[in-house]
């Protein structure tokens, strides 16, 4: 008889120690319970085609599952009683992660690109400064127009709100005005938001740079054309 001293736990073997580890990987959080891991007594069924089946006991779902050589998976399990499906759950889990990956590929953030004005700006620099925030807008991005007021121009904010309404208009074909002008000290902001959120910018000009990629191969064929036929000679005959 193996004495045990109080206080000391007992000694647990290495099997033991992978067992649990390996149990505790298994039951992640972010994994659904499959199968055998679902302990309730009854479920609510849903076929592989999406069909109800209803309200089952476990042992039902777990074998039409098992004759349809597929999984049992718990897709909602807050629910009373918790909803299962019988699926693949490796295509599941595959199709989930490609979902997932295209998502992020999709994502874009909004960036807030800054056009800077003086009062007294003269038009070629207005222009540029124009083109500028059109293609910020076009790109899906938001701009922040500002007024940078020297001296005692800031005694006359009424005429930074003149220039930035003109502006507003001028790219309203891009955008819409986010943030009326808003005096703060020195400066005048305004922001203006795009038309276009920035994944279906991207997408558009994907689709441009696709088509302008073909568009050579397209014009190449059609310029080769078909040589003329050479008229064959004809011999006169001497009267």
């Amino acid at each position: 008889m193996t004495a045990r001293f109080r206080g000391v736990p007992p000694l647990v073997s290495t099997d033991a120690i992978e067992h649990r580890v390996n149990e505790h990987q298994e039951e992640r959080i972010s994994d659904p319970r499959t199968n055998d891991r679902i302990r309730v007594p009854e479920v609510r069924l849903v076929g592989p085609n999406g069909e109800q089946v209803g309200v089952v006991r476990i042992e039902q779902a777990l074998k039409l599952a098992q004759e349809a050589d597929l999984d049992l998976v718990e897709v909602a399990p807050n629910s009373r009683p918790p909803v299962v499906k019988i699926m693949d759950f490796g295509k599941f889990k595959y199709e989930t992660a490609q979902k997932a990956k295209e998502a992020r590929r999709n994502q874009a953030n909004t960036i807030l690109k800054e056009v800077r004005f003086r009062l007294k700006i003269d038009k070629h620099d207005y222009e540029t400064k124009l083109k500028r925030a059109e293609g910020f807008l076009q790109g899906g991005d938001k701009v922040k127009a500002m007024i940078l007021f020297r001296g005692r121009e800031q005694s006359r904010p009424e005429q930074g709100v003149r220039l930035l309404q003109r502006f507003a208009e001028d790219v309203a074909e891009f955008g819409t005005v986010e943030s009326r002008p808003v005096q703060d000290g020195r400066n005048m902001v305004m922001i203006i938001g795009p038309l276009k959120s920035k994944v279906d910018a991207k997408a558009e000009a994907n689709a441009k740079r696709a088509a302008n990629r073909a568009r050579p191969t397209n014009e190449t064929e059609s310029s080769v054309e078909t040589p003329a036929a050479v008229p064959s000679e004809t011999k006169e005959e001497n009267a």
